[in-house]
């Protein structure tokens, strides 16, 4: 997207709603923290987390914004990716390394669409070991790095859509949308258990948060360039200024 649509920008009082493409290998702290540092805002927060490995929409909210963090929350989230039949990972994602191979070459596309369809709807789902739900104060993933399991409350979710976009052998690309607080990793793993041979998250990325799309979104260059020609326009402003 083109960062020079907006003229007028107001990061600090009434704040601003910014869609952010996350990079792959940051945290959703890290983009807060680099657009606190770039615009040199003190509020500013995200609304819903995204894995350090996944990419795509984050809704970062400055000023009075983050007032509304809580809707961009509830709103239902849609995300594709790919996940590897055959094959499962303590973490439920490519993050661990493999403890379990079973052969899959007997999944049909006929078994597979089935046995998704059986996912679809309202469901209770439990926050895999590898997450930041707290417990008894902890992140859960710290625990889970300590090689320690703790029982875990389950949550209702919904699964809207999950469809299979594209087979390749045994990896496989998705489209899910689906409801607040829905695990992907959590959801393939349980899947890949239902067909018997196990499967694991590859890649995830959130195209869209309610109407918000990640086509609309800054990326963190364009973030960068954003606050470069904001920089220029105070500087001209600033050089009018003593001019007069």
């Amino acid at each position: 997207m083109n960062p020079e649509v907006k003229i007028a920008w107001d990061f600090h009082d009434q704040g601003e709603t910014l869609l952010v493409d996350k990079p792959r290998d940051w945290s959703s702290f890290d983009v807060v923290k680099k657009i606190r540092s770039l615009f040199h805002i003190r509020k500013v927060g995200h609304a819903g987390t995204l894995d350090p490995g996944a990419t795509g929409l984050l809704i970062v909210c400055t000023g009075k914004q983050t007032k509304k963090m809580s809707l961009f929350v509830d709103m239902e989230k849609e995300y594709e990716g790919s996940f590897l039949l055959g094959v499962r990972t303590p973490s439920c994602d490519s993050e661990t390394e493999v403890s379990e191979r079973k052969d899959a070459s007997y999944v049909t596309q006929e078994l597979l669409v089935a046995t998704i369809e059986s996912f679809l709807g309202r469901q209770d789902q439990i926050p895999p070991m590898y997450s930041a739900t707290k417990y008894g104060g902890s992140p859960l993933y710290l625990i889970a790095r300590q090689g320690k399991t703790v029982e875990r409350a389950s949550k209702e979710i919904e699964i809207k859509e999950f469809q299979i976009v594209e087979y390749e052998q045994q990896l496989l690309k998705f489209r899910i949308v689906c409801s607040k607080g829905t695990y992907i990793r959590t959801l393939i793993d349980d899947l890949g258990m239902k067909l018997g041979c196990g499967a694991t998250l590859q890649e995830l990325r959130r195209t869209r948060i309610g109407a918000h799309s990640v086509k609309n979104a800054f990326s963190i260059e364009e973030l960068i360039e954003l606050r470069d020609i904001l920089d220029r326009r105070q500087h001209r402003a600033y050089e009018v200024s003593a001019s007069t």
